[in-house]
């Protein structure tokens, strides 16, 4: 059983490889399998439809999202957080962005196959958060709260730069909210 986690992670490593290079366009299971050398019942055997793949390459780019906030340092939080919107804001995750708010905006209107985006989609983001939020000598209560409005605001400036494609003006609002929360 190993091979196949193998198989199915090297398979979802190659689509999110795939999507950031080529983005979603008009993009099939079968192209898309095409793409990454491999069949679309294998695709169907890993990720059970379009629907689910796609939710699994939401959940690996964040997962890769959550790992370079991880690593940032914590000694200057508004350079980490000046540099974490830097990679979010990325050229080259403009498909992922697009794919995240349309998988999620599926999600909540319960679209089979994309319902299972909303496990963690939020919570998964709160406790990384937090933890910078108390190690800047934040209460666990407030550091919780904190988290989930630097979360909200992300996501709409995303939102934002995703409808406008205005980069400088999702910057410099992103800058405001820096300055206004971090010493």
């Amino acid at each position: 059983m190993p091979e196949q986690g193998g198989a199915r992670e090297r398979l979802l490593t190659a689509v999110v490889d795939h999507l950031a290079e080529h983005g979603l366009g008009e993009v099939s299971l079968r192209r898309l399998a095409e793409a990454v050398g491999t069949s679309h019942r294998m695709l169907i055997y890993h990720f059970g439809s379009m629907e689910g793949l796609l939710v699994e390459v939401v959940r690996a780019v964040e997962a890769r999202q959550r790992a370079v906030l991880a690593s940032l340092p914590t000694d200057d939080p508004a350079e980490a957080a000046r540099a974490f919107w830097r990679t979010l804001t990325d050229p080259s995750l403009r498909a992922h962005e697009r794919l995240f708010f349309e998988l999620y905006a599926q999600a909540a209107q319960g679209r089979p196959g994309t319902t299972a985006l909303l496990d963690g989609i939020v919570t998964d983001w709160l406790e990384p958060v937090a933890a910078v939020q108390r190690s800047l000598g934040h209460p666990p209560d407030v550091a919780a709260a904190r988290a989930r409005l630097g979360l909200a605001v992300a996501r709409g400036l995303l939102l934002d730069l995703v409808a406008t494609d205005d980069l400088a003006a999702v910057d410099a609002a992103m800058e405001q909210f820096i300055t206004l929360t971090t010493p």
